[in-house]
């Protein structure tokens, strides 16, 4: 007999509510997860419970993405079929083939037809049966060191024995060698030398090329993006702005030694496009000091090449056009030297003095004479005591030659007795005409510019009044045989034409102009810098009253001189801080103005009679009257 005891807690339901069902749901909770997070809540300001993401008790033991199809699937009956119709064409087209064999009385090939008679399973190509050589380590490239077996027992006495029999023998070697060197030097002071050491390594010219190779490399990194500049940056601007131009700023040079000086000349070398001569003094009466010549390079672009110091501030200097070694340097104190830059010494190997004739002011320009001189060499110079000299350069001395004395115009007019009592006019520039060597340009510091000649040295061809103060340049234009410019501390820059006695042009600058220059491939484009640091270039061609481009390179600081490259389209600009800046011209500003056809075609010229006919062009199109300063 069976009893059914129920417990007293049990839940007594009725018929009803036992026959209804309910869902079981099934849970996972995952014990290293936290529920009970709380998190700061900036909108509400307070605490907040963060529950756990949906995905915090999910763990993945296994996926793959299965490749079998539904054999009943519309995919299977896709692929079947086109699998049918492949084999179906492989067989016609078997068939074929050995029908065409028979045909041509060959014996039937059974796989004649297939796609490939290789085996798909078995096939290497020929580029795969290459035999590829085994990787070499270094030590089975190397011969291996010799190798030798060795038994001993050492003691602590015995390290120590052998330690001191290799430290002796040491410096007995050193102590030879030291005296085999004092006994070098004092063969060479006996001898009157004092030279270094021959097997001096690290002082060697060698070792001091490999440093400034080494040196060039490195700059040339470090400066990577200026050099890509110069070499193929164009201002792709120029194409929207016709009639204007800009310049780009490349390096500065300057060195700790200059920072106090003034660049007071600037000169290219006629043979090296990268090398320039820079001129270091001082244009402050008050302010003189010692002088430098730096000569810098574009592939080095941190330190001078080199370097030749001057008892007196350096004013001017010239490069020699064929022998282009030779520097003519002109002082503050009336000297002139010739330096050789091949030459390490920090000496001139020419130097005037009083015993073979001296400048008694300071001179302002230099100049190589490049006509061909039968036996010495020789250039002029012009200083503020009213003088101009011709130097040679003797065997063993610099001898000077008076060329002509500069009188006073206005006092010549009056009194000519008066002449020698109120002195000479004093010379601030000068320049000869590259098509009559014997004509010369002379500038003064009354604002008088006259035309001299080597074989009237007694009085002047010609007198041009246009400037009211110091004219500090003359450039002859290097095409035409007739036409200079001139730069003046009254603002302004004109342009000349020798047959004519005043200015056919001139430009108002608003600042003392230091300094105008023509650029080697136009004749029309020039170049001037003003004491408020800029750089104002012209090209007449294109405008006849304002420059293509007014830049401002420094900013407190004077311009003073500025030289064009005879090879690469850029400028050298120093001031009177003692740096130089490059700058590159935009493709504006060196605009040559080639002949063309009707096709647009650049037709077959010559291009000195082309730039000589530019300028007339110039010349017939400018005002014929009279320019007032």
């Amino acid at each position: 007999m069976e009893k059914v005891v129920r417990p007293a807690n049990q839940l007594q339901l009725s018929e009803t509510e036992m026959k209804e069902e309910h869902t079981r749901v099934l849970t996972a909770n995952d014990p290293n997860v936290p529920n009970n997070i709380s998190k700061y809540n900036y909108k509400d300001h307070m605490y907040k419970i963060d529950p756990p993401g949906p995905g915090d008790h999910l763990a993945m033991h296994l996926a793959i993405d299965g490749w079998a199809l539904f054999r009943e699937g519309d995919e299977a009956k896709l692929q079947a079929t086109a699998e049918e119709k492949r084999k179906a064409a492989a067989d016609e087209a078997r068939k074929e083939a050995q029908k065409q064999a028979i045909e041509a009385g060959e014996e039937p090939d059974q796989d004649a037809g297939n796609e490939s008679g290789k085996n798909q399973f078995n096939y290497s190509e020929r580029a795969a049966q290459t035999f590829n050589n085994p990787m070499r380590e270094r030590g089975v490239v190397t011969e291996p060191p010799p190798m030798l077996s060795f038994r001993n027992t050492v003691a602590q006495w015995e390290i120590y024995d052998s330690y001191m029999a290799e430290y002796s023998a040491q410096m007995a070697e050193q102590e030879v060698e030291n005296k085999k060197k004092r006994e070098k030097e004092a063969a060479d002071d006996g001898a009157g030398g004092g030279g270094r050491n021959e097997d001096d390594m690290v002082h060697s010219a060698k070792m001091g090329g490999a440093l400034k190779i080494l040196e060039r490399m490195v700059n040339q990194n470090a400066e990577d993006e200026i050099f890509q500049d110069f070499k193929y940056w164009e201002d792709a601007s120029d194409h929207f702005r016709e009639g204007e131009g800009s310049l780009l700023p490349l390096w500065r040079f300057s060195t700790d030694r200059t920072k106090r000086k003034q660049v007071t000349a600037l000169a290219w070398n006629p043979q090296y496009p990268d090398l320039f001569a820079a001129a270091y003094g001082s244009y402050d009466f008050m302010r003189q000091g010692s002088g430098m010549v730096c000569c810098f390079s574009l592939k080095n672009t941190s330190h001078p090449e080199y370097t030749f110091g001057t008892e007196s501030g350096v004013m001017c200097l010239d490069f020699h056009p064929v022998h282009n070694s030779l520097l003519a340097v002109g002082c503050h104190d009336g000297t002139v030297m010739v330096f050789d830059v091949r030459h390490k010494a920090n000496r001139p190997i020419y130097s005037s003095s009083i015993k073979t004739g001296k400048h008694t002011d300071p001179v302002w320009q230099v100049y190589w004479q490049s006509d061909d001189q039968p036996k010495e060499l020789n250039f002029f110079s012009i200083s503020s005591d009213g003088r101009v000299a011709s130097w040679v350069m003797s065997k063993n001395e610099l001898k000077m030659e008076p060329v002509m004395q500069l009188k006073l115009v206005n006092t010549i007019k009056d009194d000519p007795e008066e002449t020698s009592l109120s002195g000479l006019a004093g010379g601030c520039c000068f320049d000869f005409n590259r098509h009559s060597e014997h004509l010369f340009l002379v500038g003064t510091e009354e604002g008088k510019i006259h035309k001299c000649s080597k074989a009237y040295s007694g009085q002047y061809l010609e007198t041009y009044e246009g400037h009211n103060m110091a004219v500090y340049t003359l450039r002859w234009n290097p095409f035409h045989p007739r036409v200079f410019v001139s730069c003046s501390a009254d603002w302004t820059v004109k342009l000349w034409d020798h047959s004519v006695p005043y200015p056919i042009m001139s430009f108002d600058l608003g600042n003392a102009v230091g300094d105008v220059f023509w650029s080697p491939y136009s004749s029309t484009v020039m170049a001037a810098v003003t004491s408020d640091g800029k750089v104002h270039v012209f090209d007449l061609a294109e405008n006849k009253h304002e420059p293509l481009c007014e830049q401002k390179v420094v900013k407190r600081s004077k311009l003073t001189h500025v030289c064009f490259n005879k090879q690469d389209p850029i400028i050298i600009v120093g001031d009177d801080r003692g740096g130089v800046n490059s700058l590159k011209l935009s493709p504006n500003l060196r605009k040559v103005h080639e002949p063309r056809d009707d096709e647009g075609n650049v037709v077959e010229h010559d291009p000195i009679k082309l730039q000589v006919d530019k300028m007339d062009r110039l010349l017939t199109v400018a005002d014929t009257k009279p320019v007032s300063g």
